[in-house]
């Protein structure tokens, strides 16, 4: 017993001499924060403020689509706190017990989000999800080879462009498009229209330049392609580097919200709602709006934008098109499952 107690102390004291000497030397464990999110969708700069007002670390990898990153999560192979998926994603993730309910006293800045973008139907008492931004899908396309007015998703599927069509690689948003070409819904569970749609995907096929997700930026504003399906923040973005593209959203197109959740297995639950307060403050918000080029669910942030952002109909279309617009919702599963096989045999 003595021995055993002599032990315990030697051990006690040991970690206790470690920790001191972490102390002293500087090397105390780092705080961090683990946060996954779509490329090309936020300002890096931000990280290095938000360690200098928190002292935590933001360690920072990118996904290209919600399938990419739901097969990761799923599959266990991923350590992250903070996640970004889209409403369609993020119900499936609360359906599956996937997220932590969120402790809003981290997060007072949720108030300043507006209230358009609360409640929503993947998050309907607002318990696991922040708005982080929004947007639509539109056409992508240099007008100088589309000559015609762009009024729906008719030249993705044109013979005389063959060669020059961009196609999204994920089966999600190549399924909607074919499906809001066709007139359907995109949140359709009728065998009979996704089937018809996925028929529409195997016609278009031979007529592509290629299936992209964020290689479009070279692809497109390079003059490789002349037009691809892609969200319209992306769209502002590739104007740096060309600014003769042009943008159409035919009726019946996506529209989505991303928000900022935290993953129920976080290992740094709170320094990720800190993380996720911090990227809701307004000057973080109105940088992080003007580096992506997306639009923004804070109605403090909206108000400080300048006229020509408002007034900007890509980022900020009217209520009259908005109206037309329709956002994904998550499927059953065997619908889910006739996506999966579908793009299986799509892409062979």
């Amino acid at each position: 017993m003595k021995k055993t107690i002599s032990r315990i102390l030697s051990l006690a004291l040991s970690c206790s001499l470690v920790a001191a000497l972490f102390a002293f030397s500087g090397c105390a464990p780092k705080e961090i924060v683990n946060v996954y999110n779509w490329g090309e969708y936020i300002d890096e700069s931000i990280f290095a403020d938000f360690k200098k007002e928190t002292g935590i670390e933001v360690q920072y990898r990118t996904f290209d689509s919600n399938e990419s990153m739901y097969t990761l999560l799923a599959g266990g192979g991923a350590d992250y706190d903070v996640v970004i998926p889209s409403d369609y994603m993020i119900s499936r993730l609360i359906a599956e017990d996937k997220l932590a309910k969120l402790d809003f006293a981290n997060i007072p800045n949720f108030s300043d989000i507006n209230a358009n973008y609360k409640s929503r139907n993947y998050d309907p008492n607002d318990e696991y999800s922040v708005a982080y931004m929004w947007g639509t899908v539109g056409l992508v396309y240099d007008p100088n080879v589309v000559t015609e007015p762009v009024t729906d998703w008719s030249p993705l599927f044109d013979e005389k462009y063959s060669g020059q069509i961009l196609m999204f690689d994920n089966p999600r948003d190549a399924v909607a498009i074919a499906l809001e070409h066709l007139g359907y819904s995109v949140n359709t569970t009728d065998s009979g229209e996704l089937n018809a749609a996925l028929a529409l995907l195997q016609e278009q096929k031979p007529l592509l330049y290629g299936y992209v997700m964020d290689d479009i930026y070279n692809k497109l504003a390079g003059g490789e392609a002349a037009m691809g399906p892609y969200y319209a923040g992306d769209y502002v973005q590739m104007l740096e580097d060309n600014p003769d593209l042009a943008f159409a959203l035919p009726a019946g197109s996506n529209i989505f919200i991303d928000a900022m959740c935290v993953l129920k297995n976080a290992k740094h639950k709170t320094n990720a709602e800190k993380f996720i307060n911090f990227m809701c403050s307004p000057e973080i918000g109105l940088r992080n709006v003007d580096a992506t080029g997306y639009s923004t669910p804070s109605g403090v942030v909206y108000d400080m934008l300048d006229d020509e952002a408002k007034s900007n109909e890509v980022m900020y279309p009217s209520q009259d098109v908005l109206d037309t617009l329709e956002g994904f919702v998550n499927l059953p599963q065997a619908t889910l499952d006739w996506y999966n096989n579908a793009w299986i045999n799509l892409k062979l």
